[in-house]
């Protein structure tokens, strides 16, 4: 893997608040927290990129030949991007970006400002959140 690709791709993914990279399954992992957000390393000899979509834009773009479902999480809308030949970087943010906002927690989303790397208002997310409750408290 090309050390320019790598370096394009951590610039981007350590952009955004509270990420860091990690050294997962042998190759450079994206977290935001704990959570993976991206994945760089090879695919039949190839350098991709895997991220995380809403369901409906992962089935769409998986109609251009660039992209598949990443192994084992492609249920999930995760896809991965070949990133050989010419790339459009604008267009890579822009997919980590919508990775890092289904995965970020709200702390880290809150963080995220107007003109910086990613938008201020997230995505609307088709994820349910739970949502903590105090019990109600007894009678006597």
């Amino acid at each position: 893997m090309g050390t320019a690709l790598s370096a394009k791709v951590r610039a981007i993914c350590l952009s955004f608040p509270d990420t860091k990279e990690t050294p997962t399954w042998g190759t450079p992992h994206f977290r935001v927290g704990e959570k993976i957000f991206a994945g760089f390393g090879e695919e039949d000899g190839r350098a991709s990129l895997g991220f995380k979509l809403e369901m409906d834009h992962a089935r769409a773009i998986l109609r251009d030949k660039r992209f598949t479902p990443a192994p084992y999480v492609g249920h999930k809308g995760w896809v991965s991007m070949d990133l050989t030949g010419a790339v459009d970087w604008n267009q890579v943010r822009e997919l980590v970006e919508e990775s890092y906002e289904l995965i970020a927690p709200k702390k880290s989303l809150a963080k995220l400002t107007p003109g910086g790397p990613a938008l201020l208002e997230p995505k609307a997310s088709k994820r349910k959140r739970k949502v903590a409750t105090k019990p109600k408290a007894k009678k006597r």
